[in-house]
């Protein structure tokens, strides 16, 4: 599978609004957009053309996507599955995403991005009702418990996290115990307890056609 290497601030400023990919380099003046606030390349500070219609729904779906770490046929799956099942497409899409391994462990305080996050879930340090599990896309479900494993306690990036956090907003549907580096699934989010600067009605309408 595809994998973006290049400089995760670039995708920041193409966006051209703070996806959060860095942690705490994002809330501070380091962030590249707070300096930059125009899309990369020879070109960038140049174009500044009014983005509509199938331009503006392309721009929301490359967000979402990109703010999640998905590819882009496993985030056409996750339509197509919230587009059959029952409810608004755009919040059960944004459910899915929500629960997400890596996302979960993230929204936890975890790790301090969910780049991070994602790493952690894939070097194994990180287990679902004590069993680990190593896929960040796995879907976590409603009164699963999440855990840090034993031996993973002591890594440096937890200490890290854990004080970043400290200054973060505890999503609603979680409930998190952070001093014994574990959480469990209250609930499935809803949309409003999803705090994102996402217009999931735009993905709907492009994936629509």
């Amino acid at each position: 599978m595809a994998r973006y290497t290049d400089a995760v601030c670039r995708l920041c400023r193409r966006e051209g609004i703070k996806l959060f990919l860095k942690g705490s380099k994002c809330f501070s003046d380091k962030c590249p957009i707070e300096k930059r606030n125009f899309a990369p390349g020879q070109h960038g500070k140049d174009r500044k053309a009014k983005i509509v219609g199938y331009g503006l729904q392309l721009r929301e779906k490359q967000k979402a996507k990109r703010m999640y770490f998905t590819q882009e046929g496993q985030f056409r799956n996750y339509f197509e599955r919230a587009a059959r099942s029952r409810g608004v497409t755009g919040e059960k899409l944004l459910q899915q995403l929500e629960r997400r391994l890596d996302n979960v462990v993230y929204r936890l305080g975890f790790a301090m991005s969910r780049r991070q996050a994602r790493q952690l879930v894939r070097h194994g340090h990180v287990a679902v009702n004590g069993r680990k599990v190593n896929i960040p896309s796995f879907e976590v479900a409603a009164g699963q418990e999440i855990t840090i494993r034993e031996g993973s306690r002591k890594l440096p990036i937890l200490e890290q996290a854990k004080d970043f956090a400290s200054h973060q907003t505890a999503p609603t549907w979680l409930e998190i115990d952070r001093d014994n580096y574990k959480g469990r699934v209250l609930s499935l989010p809803k949309r409003e307890e999803i705090q994102l600067p996402i217009n999931e009605q735009l993905i709907v309408e492009l994936y629509s056609k």
